[in-house]
C-alpha cells in the first residue's frame, strides 16, 4: 500500500529522471510565459463560469498539458525553483520581502545554464529574485533585461525590495539594461511588445530564451477599460477588473503566439505558459476549479498550477496527469537545449526531466514527494519554531497538510487527503490511516532538516533606500520624501 523507500528516498524528493532515447530538434526557440496571481481555473478552458480565454484556450489544446503540476504558494519562491531546479528554501527564498525575496548568489541559473548552452537570454516583466544589483538578472545569465522592481509595479517595502517611484500599471517606467525608460501604455502589452522587439533584432540561426514575467494579474487591480468591460454588469467592479487582466493575458498570449507564426518561428518554437503561484484570493471566490486554498496556504488550490508546453515540431498535444512541479522546469530546459547537467548544476538541480513525459503520457513516471512551505515567519526567529506552519507533504496519492499558522504550530495536526478520491481536500482521512500519517510526517522532517542550511537570507538587513528608487532619482533628479523614508526604512516584520 505505501512507498517502501519514501524515508530513505526523502533527499532525492525530486530525482532526476533519464533523458529518453529519442532525438529531439536541435535547440528549439523557448518562449516562457508566467503569470502573476492567476489561477489554474481561470480559463474557458478549464471550467470558468465568466471568463472567455479563447487564446489560451487554443494554446492549451494544442499543448502538452500537465494536470497535476505543482508550484509554490507565493511569487518569489516559484521563481526561484523553476530557476535552479531545486526548492526554494535551499536558495533561500524564504519570502516574498525584507531581502528575503533573494535568491542566493552562489546559485546557478536557468538563464546561465541556457546562455552557456548557446542561447541568447531576455527578461521581460517581473523578476522578484533581489532588487540590489548583484541579485538582478543581468548578473543572473540574461543578457537583455526589461523589468519593474519589486513584486510588483509601484509597490514600495522596507529594504531592497521595491519599483520605481509613483509607477502604475499604465505608462510605468521601466529599467531597460540598466537605465530607466518611460513607457506608454498597459504594462503586460507593454512587456510583450518589447519582448517581440528583441527577438526581431536577433541572428534567424540564434535560438532563444525569452522570459515574459507578466506583472498581472496581481494586486492592486487595474487593466484597460475594454478589457473589463464584459464582465462590468456580470460581477464586482474589484472582480470584473481581475477578469480584465486575465483577458488581457489571454489577448497578449493571441498576439505572441500570431507573432510566432507570421515570422515563421512558430514550428520550432517551445511555448511554456503557466502561473507563479494559487490564484488570488480575491478571485478564489468566484471559481477555483474545485480546490480548497489559494495563494498564500498549503492547500492544492495554493500550489496547483497551469502548464502548458507546445511544441509543434516535436511534441503531439495530450494531457499528463503525473506528479510534477516547478523544479521540473530547469532539466526539462537543459534536456530540450541539447546541454548535459554536470559539475556544481548536476548537483544542484532536484527536478526530474518531463521530457519522457512531453513525448508520451504513458511514459514510466516513479512515485515521488514534494514538500510545501508558505514560509513569512518574521524576520530573524528561530525558523525551527515554525517547522509545521502551514506547510504540507504530498506524495502521489496523498497529500498532509498542517494549516496552523505561526509558531505554536506543531506536527501533531496534520489532516490527510487521498487527493486521487478527493482532489477538493473535503474528507480528512488522518484517522483511518495513522501509519500513512507517520511515515509522511518522518519524511517531511527530514526533508526540512535538508532545508535549513539553505535559508541563508534570514538575517539580511536591506539598504536605507530601495534600489530602484536610488537608481531612477539618480536618473531623473529629485530625491525621497520623509513618507517615502518611513516606507523604506528596514525594519524587521
Amino acid at each position: 500500500m505505501m512507498f517502501p523507500r519514501l524515508i530513505i528516498a526523502f533527499l532525492f524528493i525530486f530525482n532526476v529522471a533519464q533523458s529518453p532515447a529519442v532525438a529531439l530538434p536541435s535547440k528549439p526557440n523557448i518562449l516562457f510565459v508566467l503569470t502573476d496571481d492567476t489561477g489554474y481555473g481561470d480559463l474557458s478552458a478549464h471550467g470558468h463560469p465568466f471568463l472567455k480565454t479563447p487564446n489560451l484556450d487554443q494554446l492549451e489544446r494544442e499543448s502538452v498539458r500537465f494536470t497535476d503540476f505543482h508550484v509554490s504558494p507565493t511569487c518569489s519562491p516559484t521563481r526561484s525553483a523553476i530557476f535552479t531546479g531545486r526548492h526554494e528554501f535551499k536558495n533561500g527564498v524564504t519570502h516574498t520581502i525584507f531581502e528575503r525575496e533573494r535568491l542566493n548568489p552562489e546559485a546557478i541559473t536557468l538563464a546561465q545554464f541556457l546562455k552557456d548552452a548557446g542561447y541568447a537570454t531576455g527578461i521581460f516583466g517581473k523578476w522578484h529574485l533581489g532588487d540590489e544589483d548583484a541579485y538582478q538578472p543581468q548578473n543572473r545569465g540574461f543578457e537583455e533585461v526589461f523589468i519593474h522592481g519589486g513584486g510588483g509595479i509601484g509597490q514600495t517595502f522596507p529594504g531592497s525590495c521595491g519599483d520605481a517611484p509613483g509607477n502604475l500599471y499604465f505608462n510605468p517606467a521601466i529599467r531597460h539594461n540598466g537605465t530607466f525608460e518611460k513607457t506608454e501604455g498597459f504594462c503586460t502589452d507593454i512587456f510583450t511588445k518589447q519582448a517581440m522587439h528583441w527577438v526581431d533584432t536577433l541572428p534567424k540561426e540564434k535560438p532563444f530564451f525569452c522570459y515574459i514575467p507578466f506583472n498581472a494579474a496581481h494586486e492592486p487591480f487595474s487593466c484597460p477599460d475594454a478589457d473589463k468591460a464584459p464582465y462590468a454588469t456580470k460581477v464586482s467592479d474589484k472582480l470584473a477588473t481581475y477578469f480584465g487582466m486575465v483577458a488581457n493575458i489571454d489577448a497578449n498570449v493571441g498576439r505572441l503566439t500570431e507573432w510566432l507564426e507570421r515570422t515563421g518561428r512558430a514550428k520550432n518554437t517551445l511555448v511554456i505558459f503557466m502561473n507563479d503561484n494559487g490564484v488570488d484570493g480575491t478571485a478564489s471566490t468566484a471559481f477555483n476549479a474545485g480546490m480548497r486554498g489559494a495563494k498564500c496556504t498549503p492547500w492544492l488550490g495554493g500550489t496547483r498550477a497551469v502548464s502548458f508546453w507546445r511544441w509543434p515540431a516535436a511534441l503531439k498535444p495530450h494531457e499528463s496527469n503525473a506528479l510534477t512541479a516547478h523544479v521540473d522546469v530547469f532539466p526539462t530546459l537543459a534536456a530540450v537545449a541539447g546541454a548535459t547537467l554536470t559539475g556544481p548544476a548536476k548537483s544542484q538541480v532536484e527536478g526530474r526531466n518531463l521530457v519522457p513525459l512531453l513525448l508520451d503520457t504513458t511514459a514510466p513516471w516513479e512515485e515521488r514527494s514534494l514538500a510545501t512551505h508558505v514560509g513569512r515567519w518574521p524576520s530573524g526567529c528561530d525558523v525551527q519554531r515554525y517547522k509545521f506552519s502551514q506547510a504540507s507533504f504530498r506524495h502521489d496519492q496523498w497529500h498532509l497538510v498542517w494549516d496552523k499558522r505561526g509558531e505554536n504550530a506543531t506536527g501533531t495536526n496534520g489532516q490527510l487527503f487521498d487527493v486521487q478520491k478527493d482532489p477538493g481536500e473535503q474528507k480528512d482521512v488522518a484517522a483511518e490511516n495513522p501509519e500513512v500519517v507517520q511515515k509522511l510526517k518522518v519524511a517531511y522532517e527530514a526533508w526540512w532538516a535538508s532545508a535549513v542550511p539553505g535559508m541563508v537570507n534570514e538575517a539580511a538587513v536591506g539598504p536605507e533606500i530601495n534600489p530602484f528608487k536610488k537608481a531612477y532619482w539618480a536618473q531623473f533628479g529629485g530625491c525621497p520624501s520623509e513618507d517615502d523614508l518611513l516606507k523604506m526604512k528596514p525594519k524587521r516584520n
